[in-house]
């Protein structure tokens, strides 16, 4: 098998020859290949031939394209930070009242012009691996996620808490919802195998179960039907300890989760039940950047044993891994994994 077979089968619910690893890697690729976050972000070559060097460097099995986490809110209007060597972020939102959003626009994130470098270098990758190496296109924020930058985390919670803003809570979620599908739609055709989305803030160390349930989970329901009426299988990421929604996320009908490492991972082995694919979970900061070659080594394995009875596992880093994690490290990851 190669890489994306193997990956395939996973997605199939069938056992590949071994365990796949799919990496999520962007700022790691990008240091090891020699550019800036800048140039990185800027050049749909640069981002291209990042992630070839990488999987021809480390010899894994599906590239997660991505860039960073605001993209899609640049597209929409966030005032965006672009650090020489950093990914972009935002500082502040574009929405000053909830109001705000019945004057919007219909979102349109088609022109904007770091979407359509993101869009470039999937096409470039897809072109390139010919159905080699199975390649996952990261469609930036789910909904949830996306409304949070509009109107900054903090005021965000706030709308949420008071019942009068009810009715221009869900209109703000209809739009990101729709600025989501956009860009699903908008990888999906460029070559991609496989779409995602992060929704962070949605889990439970941000807000409670029910508020996920409410104001959350439906909308990331939609994001997998729009990849599911496309052909591809969705994966939905979110950061943090997620024990307490994994019955939820589930629900939500992605076909796999890439949870991080602060979850139980033998509760998301039972909770998940062979019905949906586990993606991760090593911890990307003390396990891969600053554990030794025989640490992560030994943490992969025991990951792996978790789930040895179960086809529907894919290996990587429970979130992105840091540009400075030392490639013996990610060598050890993947050498257990071959093993």
């Amino acid at each position: 098998m190669n890489g994306y077979q193997r990956i395939e089968a996973v997605m199939q619910g069938r056992w590949p020859d071994r365990v796949p690893v799919l990496l999520h890697n962007f700022m790691h690729a990008a240091r090891e290949a020699g550019y800036t976050m800048r140039e990185f972000r800027s050049d749909p070559q640069c981002i291209a031939s990042s992630f070839i060097r990488a999987v021809e460097t480390y010899g894994y099995d599906g590239v997660l394209v991505d860039v960073d986490t605001a993209t899609l809110a640049e597209a929409v209007g966030v005032p965006t930070d672009l650090p020489e060597d950093d990914p972009a972020r935002c500082h502040s939102g574009c929405l000053a009242t909830l109001e705000a959003v019945d004057d919007l626009p219909p979102p349109d994130i088609a022109r904007h012009p770091r979407v359509q470098i993101w869009l470039e270098a999937t096409r470039i990758l897809a072109d390139y691996f010919r159905g080699e190496i199975y390649l996952r296109g990261n469609c930036d924020q789910a909904p949830f996620s996306l409304a949070s930058m509009m109107r900054t985390p903090a005021q965000w919670m706030m709308d949420l808490l008071d019942d009068e803003h009810r009715e221009h809570v869900l209109r703000l979620l209809e739009y990101c919802t729709e600025a989501s599908s956009q860009f699903v739609r908008l990888v999906a055709s460029s070559g991609a195998q496989m779409v995602s989305n992060g929704d962070s803030p949605a889990g439970p160390e941000i807000i409670s179960p029910d508020f996920y349930r409410r104001f959350a989970q439906s909308y990331e329901q939609r994001l997998a039907a729009v990849a599911h009426e496309l052909g591809l299988p969705y994966v939905l990421h979110i950061c943090g300890r997620t024990d307490p929604i994994l019955d939820d996320m589930v629900a939500t009908g992605a076909d796999g989760l890439e949870i991080d490492y602060k979850t139980d991972v033998r509760l998301a082995h039972d909770r998940m039940n062979d019905r949906t694919v586990f993606l991760g979970n090593l911890d990307p900061s003390g396990v891969l950047t600053f554990g030794t070659p025989a640490e992560v080594e030994r943490k992969t394995r025991e990951l792996l044993a978790v789930f040895a009875d179960t086809p529907r596992f894919i290996l990587n880093a429970g979130c992105a891994i840091p540009p400075t994690a030392p490639p013996e490290n990610l060598r050890a990851m993947i050498r257990a994994a071959r093993g």
